[in-house]
C-alpha cells in the first residue's frame, strides 16, 4: 500500500525523525556536531540578544541544527559566524579564523551622528572585504551602504523580526485589565515609549540623543496642553525621559517588563506609540506596536518608511519635527472612524517581518548560498 503526505506532513516527520535521532543520541552519550552557522549576539538581555535567538530559532524550525547562538566568538574556529551587531565584527573579525565564513548585520550608523560614529564607519568600509555578506535591515541602510562603495551583492536586505503570536490585539478585557494595572484613567491617552534612550545601563540620566528622547519629550509636552496624556515607559535606562515627564507634570509608569510575554501586555494599553529617533535599525518597538493593533507615529529612519505607508498604516514624519509628530498623533487620536483600518493596515504589513520570514529568508539568501560555496 502507498501512502501520500501533504508537505506540511512531511515537514512534521522530518521533524519527529530529527527529534527521534537526537534523543537517541543523548541516551548514546553521542556529542551531537555544531551546527554550522554561529550567530554571535551580546550578553545584555536586549535588541541584539532577542535577534540572534529569534533567528536561529526560526531557521532552525525550518532546518534542524542549522543555527546556534553565542556570546562567546573565540569559540567559533569554522563555519559561518554571523555578527548581531557591527560592532561586534569590528572588535572580534580580525582575531577569529580564517577558515570561517564571516557575515554581519548593520542596523544603523551614519558619519553625520558624531566623530565616534564616523571613524567607525571608516573602519567598517575598510574591513568590508572580508566580509561574505551583509545583512541591512532597512531599505535606507542598504542604499547608504552602496553609497559608501560597498558592493550591492555582498549586501541583503532582510528586517528585524516581530513575534506576530505573541503581540497580538489586545481583546476589551485585556485592554482594561491593562490600564487598569497602572491606575489608569478611561479618559487618559496613553502613549507608549519602551526603547532604550539612555546612554550606559544604569539609571539613563545622560541622552542617547540619537534615539531622540529630547524630541519625545518636547512633543509629549505639546500634546499634554490639550489632552490627557499618560506615558507608558517600558525598556532600561529611562531616567532622562522619567525626569523630563515629572518636570512637566505629565503622569507615567515605568515598567521593565521581566519577559516576552510581559512585554506583549505592555502594549494592549497604548492608544499610541512614538517612535521620534533620529537613527535607528528597526525598532523592535515599531513592530511589536503594529503587530499589537497600536498606532504608529514615526520618524522617518530604520525599517519605519518599509513597513509604514504613511496615513493608511500609520504616519511617518521628518526627524526632528515636534510639530508633524504633533499633529499626526492628533489626527490619529481623534480620527476614530478609520483608526481600525489603521490599526489592520498596520498588522498586515509587518507580517512580512515575522520571524518565521526573517529566518527562511537567512537561510535562502544568506546561509545557504555560503555552504554551497564551500566553507
Amino acid at each position: 500500500m502507498t501512502i501520500l503526505l501533504s508537505r506540511s506532513n512531511l515537514r512534521t516527520f522530518a521533524r519527529a525523525t530529527v527529534a527521534h535521532g537526537r534523543r537517541l543520541q543523548a541516551e548514546l552519550g553521542l556529542a551531537q556536531p555544531r551546527p554550522p552557522v554561529g550567530i554571535v549576539v551580546e550578553k545584555a538581555n536586549w535588541a541584539i540578544h532577542w535577534w540572534g535567538t529569534f533567528t536561529a530559532q526560526a531557521a532552525n524550525e525550518l532546518q534542524p541544527n542549522i543555527a546556534h547562538v553565542t556570546t562567546d566568538p573565540a569559540s567559533l574556529t569554522s563555519g559561518i559566524v554571523e555578527f548581531g551587531s557591527q560592532y561586534q565584527w569590528m572588535g572580534w573579525g580580525q582575531h577569529l579564523s580564517p577558515r570561517c565564513r564571516f557575515v554581519t548585520t548593520f542596523f544603523h550608523g551614519k558619519p553625520e551622528d558624531g566623530p565616534e560614529v564616523a571613524r567607525h564607519v571608516d573602519a567598517f568600509i575598510a574591513s568590508a572585504p572580508r566580509l561574505d555578506r551583509i545583512v541591512a535591515s532597512a531599505s535606507i541602510v542598504r542604499e547608504r551602504l552602496i553609497s559608501w562603495g560597498i558592493a550591492p551583492e555582498k549586501i541583503v536586505h532582510i528586517p528585524i523580526g516581530v513575534e506576530t503570536n505573541r503581540f497580538v490585539p489586545p481583546s476589551p478585557e485585556e485592554k482594561l485589565a491593562a490600564r487598569a494595572r497602572f491606575g489608569i484613567a478611561d479618559h487618559e491617552i496613553v502613549v507608549g515609549s519602551f526603547q532604550k534612550d539612555g546612554n550606559g545601563w544604569g539609571e539613563g540620566l545622560e541622552p542617547k540623543l540619537i534615539k531622540g528622547p529630547d524630541i519625545f519629550l518636547a512633543a509629549v509636552e505639546k500634546l499634554a496642553k490639550d489632552l490627557p496624556i499618560f506615558v507608558l515607559l517600558s525598556g532600561p535606562a529611562r531616567g532622562y525621559v522619567k525626569q523630563g515627564l515629572e518636570r512637566l507634570g505629565v503622569r507615567y509608569a515605568h515598567d521593565y517588563a521581566p519577559d516576552r510575554d510581559a512585554l506583549a501586555r505592555l502594549y494592549h494599553a497604548l492608544d499610541l506609540y512614538l517612535m521620534t529617533s533620529r537613527e535607528e535599525g528597526g525598532p523592535m518597538a515599531v513592530m511589536e506596536s503594529m503587530s499589537s493593533h497600536v498606532p504608529v507615529v514615526a520618524t522617518r529612519v530604520g525599517m519605519a518608511p518599509d513597513l509604514i505607508a504613511d496615513g493608511i498604516s500609520g504616519a511617518l514624519v521628518e526627524v526632528e519635527d515636534v510639530n508633524a509628530i504633533v499633529r499626526r498623533a492628533i489626527e490619529i487620536i481623534d480620527d476614530r472612524a478609520n483608526g481600525e483600518a489603521i490599526r489592520k493596515a498596520a498588522r498586515n504589513a509587518v507580517m512580512a517581518a515575522d520571524w518565521s520570514v526573517v529566518g527562511q529568508r537567512h537561510l535562502d539568501e544568506v546561509w545557504r548560498p555560503l555552504l554551497a560555496e564551500g566553507i
